[in-house]
């Protein structure tokens, strides 16, 4: 008996343990290395208390990203805008000893993983870098080669994958033309630096926007520029030229008039009348007294048909349609109604039946 009671009580205090070990098991799972890609700052004319500072931040998204400005007497935490994109403002006060070449560096933080990122900008529009002196260049980092692997389609959030091969062990950044920021090239490799770009809204990237890459060791950079177009090419060959056949019976419409008719019988009236006037007209004079009235009794007769004839019948009209072919003749189809049809539209006409082209 006092055996058992021993065992449970040794399973007892075994339980926390296991529990703990337990607990502590899916943390360290989910422990991963974030990445900071770029780092940029709106550069100035000059520092002077008030002037504001603008930073952005590209990384891992989900994080938190605080600056710490050399000179500074706060740090600036930044806002996550969009995903993995940090921005923040950091006003100069008064107390602060900031200048042009202050270091500024990011520590983004995810979970409990936290990776940094120095600025390689010059706060100060127009800042140069002092490069090495005379005797120092055999220790300059080397770049050999620098590579894109394009995309067929330079839309928003495609992706740009970039490649570079040098010395060992570097810092090196990237500059898009046309982007805002500096990117960086994390070494997957001794000498190998990938690192991929997805294209933002906003961005003004062409096939040929020119691209710097800078390789940085104790403060020596090597440069180089790629020479390579950021969108590929298609190999797809083209179709076969499409052959267009001649089309004897298509055309344009042309024109659209509307003939109107005074009187249902087709100008009768006045020509009804015209009759009755000459022959009122032979019956009076002789020679050419009689062939003058003839005339006149004519004339006078059309007259008074044709106004019989608009005050007794109503107006009717028809329409003639003027088509264009692609040869420049032309054709005239009369409608007695409207036919629906508008100037511009093409048709097709067969037996003297127009139909629109569709």
């Amino acid at each position: 008996m006092k055996t058992k009671q021993k065992l449970l009580a040794g399973l007892v205090s075994v339980i926390p343990l296991l529990s703990m070990t337990l607990a502590a098991a899916p943390v360290q799972a989910q422990g991963y290395n974030p990445v900071i890609r770029g780092f940029n700052v709106d550069e100035v004319r000059r520092i002077v208390p008030g002037q504001e500072l603008n930073f952005d931040v590209y990384g891992t998204p989900g994080g938190r990203v605080v600056l710490q400005i050399a000179g500074a007497n706060r740090n600036l935490q930044l806002t996550e805008t969009e995903p993995g994109q940090y921005e923040g403002t950091y006003t100069v006060g008064s107390r602060d000893r900031i200048s042009a070449t202050s270091a500024v560096t990011a520590n983004l933080r995810v979970g409990n993983q936290v990776t940094s990122g120095v600025l390689s900008e010059s706060l100060v529009r127009g800042g140069r870098y002092n490069g090495p002196r005379r005797g120092d260049l055999a220790s300059l980092p080397r770049i050999e080669r620098f590579d894109v692997r394009g995309t067929e389609d330079l839309r928003p959030g495609n992706d740009l994958d970039f490649m570079l091969r040098g010395t060992p062990g570097a810092k090196v950044d990237m500059t898009i033309a046309g982007t805002r920021g500096v990117f960086f090239l994390p070494e997957v490799r001794p000498g190998e630096y990938e690192g991929s770009y997805v294209i933002r809204r906003g961005d003004r990237i062409a096939t040929n926007t020119p691209v710097t890459a800078n390789m940085r060791i104790n403060g020596r950079v090597a440069t180089a520029t790629l020479g390579k177009p950021l969108q590929l090419v298609s190999t797809v060959p083209q179709s076969a030229p499409r052959v267009v056949r001649y089309c004897s019976n298509c055309a344009t419409v042309e024109a659209i008039n509307v003939i109107e008719v005074n009187g249902e019988g087709n100008y009768l009236g006045t020509v009804g009348g015209g009759v009755v006037g000459a022959l009122l007209g032979s019956q009076v004079g002789d020679g050419n007294g009689r062939t003058a009235a003839q005339i006149a009794g004519a004339l006078g007769g059309a007259y008074v048909g044709r106004n019989i004839d608009r005050a007794n019948a109503k107006q009717t009209r028809h329409f003639e349609v003027v088509i264009r072919f692609a040869n420049g003749g032309t054709q005239t189809v009369q409608y007695a109604n409207d036919p629906g049809m508008r100037v511009g539209e093409k048709v097709k006409i067969n037996d003297g039946v127009l139909t629109r082209d569709n």
